[in-house]
């Protein structure tokens, strides 16, 4: 019984090669019906059409060391186009239209090779069409030239700074301890305070070591040390006047005594008892004191200082002269004056205003003794 249909050709060509098929030699002995064996007692024949197929020719390796065939992919046709696929051409030439890459066939090429790979178009493809391997490597080199420029700039700057800093500071160390625009005159010096016993030229004599020197090495403390050292200075103050003097400012230890010596004739004291200067007559505008002498009568001598600095400064240059046995027995004589009965040194300060009232008054004419040894009873006689 045969077929008498016919195959219908496919809808889809196939995406592979079809299977190798039997030699036509088999194929047409087939067709021609062979009979079976003897003794059979019915033929049966294929229809040809059936027993018929298609010759391909066999499948052949490649030769080693032959390129092979590159595979190529069937373009979409009219038959196999699907709505994905339109779809994604329309927004495929939006994006171009927007990005315009119609206008660069690079990029208009690079974004067509997508779409037909079948991957989806992006904006980014553009810029990755531009951003060439060779373009990066430049850029990036171009960056790193700039930032290795700016850091040498910035590292110039920098250590330029500092070393005009650094040559700043020794420029003004050479001027300040080096240069003479900083160096001390002696004729720069302003003193003051000398007083009656303190001679010139031993302050001169003080600070006469230091001429040329720069004025930032003198020490102001060792110089009043040493102007403190000087006979009749109490005390000094020493300030520097800039660029090359010195201001000094003396407080005196004046003389408030003189006390007969043998061997000086008088010597001047202070109100500490210190000897501060020497003279070979008694002078006129201080009081001569007449104590014993030696150590054992120290006593006597401050008790007579305590009165003579409790006695007003006008009425101290009016004594005479100063006597005592003892502490308790200070008697002295007034120029052009009576005498005075001090007694002890105890309430100095109010015998010292009795006494000035009492030689304002009337009764003061003509007296020759004034007892304020009891300042609240005193007598005139």
């Amino acid at each position: 019984m045969s077929d008498n249909r016919r195959p219908q050709p496919p809808s889809v060509p196939p995406r592979r090669p079809a299977a190798p098929q039997a030699p036509a030699s088999r194929a047409s002995a087939t067709s021609a019906g062979a009979t079976r064996a003897p003794g059979s007692t019915a033929t049966t024949t294929r229809p040809a059409s059936t027993a018929t197929r298609t010759a391909t020719p066999p499948t052949t390796r490649p030769k080693p060391g032959a390129a092979r065939p590159k595979a190529t992919t069937p373009r979409p046709t009219a038959a196999t186009a699907t709505p994905e696929a339109g779809w994604l051409r329309s927004w495929t030439r939006k994006v171009t239209r927007r990005s315009g890459a119609e206008t660069n066939p690079t990029t208009a090429s690079a974004i067509r090779k997508d779409v037909g790979d079948g991957t989806i178009a992006t904006p980014w493809a553009r810029v990755s069409a531009r951003l060439r391997p060779d373009t990066v490597t430049q850029r990036l080199q171009e960056r790193l030239r700039e930032r290795r420029s700016a850091d040498r700039r910035l590292f110039l700057i920098r250590w330029g700074t500092r070393a005009g800093i650094a040559l700043a500071v020794l420029a003004g160390v050479w001027a300040l301890l080096m240069s003479p625009l900083f160096a001390f005159d002696e004729g720069k010096v302003e003193a003051t305070g000398y007083g009656t016993v303190v001679d010139p030229a031993d302050v001169e004599a003080i600070v006469a070591p230091y001429e040329g020197e720069s004025l930032a090495m003198v020490s102001t403390s060792h110089v009043e040390h040493q102007l403190t050292d000087l006979v009749g200075v109490a005390s000094a103050q020493v300030e520097k006047v800039w660029p090359q003097g010195l201001r000094i400012t003396l407080t005196p230890s004046e003389p408030v005594a003189a006390i007969p010596d043998a061997e000086e004739g008088y010597r001047l004291v202070n109100l500490a008892g210190e000897q501060v200067s020497a003279s070979e007559e008694a002078p006129a505008d201080l009081p001569v004191i007449s104590i014993p002498v030696g150590e054992e009568h120290e006593r006597i001598l401050s008790g007579v200082l305590a009165v003579v600095d409790e006695i007003p400064a006008d009425l101290r240059v009016r004594v005479e002269g100063i006597e005592a046995a003892t502490e308790d027995s200070i008697h002295f004589t007034l120029r052009d004056g009576p005498a005075v009965e001090w007694g002890s040194g105890e309430d100095s300060a109010t015998k010292a205003a009795v006494l000035g009232v009492l030689l304002e008054s009337d009764k003061a004419e003509g007296a020759d003794l004034i007892d304020v040894s009891a300042p609240t009873l005193p007598t005139v006689s």
